[in-house]
């Protein structure tokens, strides 16, 4: 029984084992539930567990799905199924995210003679890439190519971004690769019964399952576009009185050499936004005191990393900066349009008296 792929192994009487690894906030118990239910609906046997994570990016939850599909002849069978992933066992691997495909592969989960990954290729920086002093970021295309090698076959696209121009979660996508991917012997009607039936959100999780679907399936899918636009940090805009001082502090930042003009222009906005033009002043001649003992030869490695390291130190992050930051209306309307509040209904007050108004607020 092959599904979909003919050069894949052949499952005839094999249980169906599908990993699912996803951190927390990514909907991987969406997921697994969604995976249960298109196999239930099928009429199949389906087992679904999960081992969870350490922690949100310290470790992720591993959901674990075996499906089989029933044997007429045998309608009253109770087929006892594992509770875990074993190394070298697993049909089908799911990654919210691609630096938990590589993890899937360091464990053994993914084997070149049967499994199909299917990842992700946006990053979520795991708590051993922030801690390194200066870029502790996994090269992502050293994990894609390693991740490839290992798979039978590699399914991984950008499906965070679909998500979000679907307005909705990588969840959805993911359930849509998996099916587009043809891995699996359902139908596209019957993935997409299982997301109508969960009754919320349906309209956009349908509308990120079928980007990836597409994709994954072979088809064209539209081009994701950022909705993010560039714009000044909270749309500010410097007063006149300002302006030809931020000015002459941008034109001396931008006559410092190409490696550490990169670091000390946003240094230089970072350390003015926290303080003032004069602090910025100071920002620049601490680091061009530093640049004197640097060395052209060695392209200002040392000045350029003081670049981030001396702005980081003087603006810090105590009380007042994290209130300062909170209350801005640049953050208030990004929040506002990630919750897609424009679409919400508005509460209005009803025409009651001050008590019963208190009284229905309660």
């Amino acid at each position: 029984m092959k599904f979909g792929l003919p050069e894949g192994p052949d499952t005839t009487g094999r249980i169906i084992k599908i990993c699912i690894l996803a951190v927390g906030g990514q909907g991987g118990g969406v997921l697994s539930g969604w995976v249960t239910d298109v196999a239930q609906r099928a009429g199949w046997h389906v087992q679904s567990t999960s081992v969870a994570g350490v922690a949100q990016r310290t470790g992720a939850t591993i959901y674990y799905v075996e499906m089989l599909p029933r044997d007429p002849e045998r309608p009253n069978d109770r087929p006892v199924l594992s509770l875990s992933p074993s190394p070298g066992d697993v049909d089908i691997l799911v990654a919210a995210e691609l630096a938990e495909a590589g993890r899937a592969v360091l464990r053994g989960f993914v084997t070149p003679d049967r499994t199909t990954l299917i990842a992700s290729s946006h990053r979520m920086l795991a708590v051993s890439e922030k801690i390194v002093p200066g870029d502790g970021r996994a090269d992502s295309d050293t994990v894609s190519r390693r991740a490839g090698e290992a798979a039978r076959r590699l399914i991984h696209f950008d499906m965070e971004a679909m998500a979000k121009k679907a307005g909705s979660v990588v969840s959805a996508s993911l359930f849509g690769a998996l099916a587009g991917s043809g891995e699996l012997p359902f139908t596209r009607e019957q993935f997409e019964a299982t997301i109508k039936a969960g009754g919320k959100g349906t309209e956009a999780s349908l509308a990120a399952f079928a980007l990836a679907y597409d994709r994954a399936a072979g088809g064209e899918a539209p081009a994701v576009v950022s909705e993010t636009k560039a714009k000044q940090a909270d749309g500010a805009v410097l007063p006149k009185s300002l302006q030809r001082g931020w000015e002459a502090l941008s034109a001396r930042a931008d006559a410092l050499p190409q490696p550490v003009r990169e670091m000390a222009e946003p240094g230089l906005r970072k350390v003015v936004d926290f303080l003032d033009l004069a602090y910025g002043e100071d920002y620049l001649s601490e680091l061009e005191r530093l640049m004197a003992a640097d060395s052209e030869a060695e392209a200002y490695a040392f000045s350029r990393e003081a670049a981030k390291y001396v702005a980081n130190a003087m603006v810090y992050d105590d009380i007042i900066r994290v209130a300062d930051l909170k209350t801005r209306p640049g953050r208030s309307q990004r929040v506002r349009d990630e919750v897609h509040l424009a679409k919400a209904r508005h509460l209005q007050r009803p025409n009651i008296s001050t008590r019963a108004w208190k009284k229905w607020l309660a």
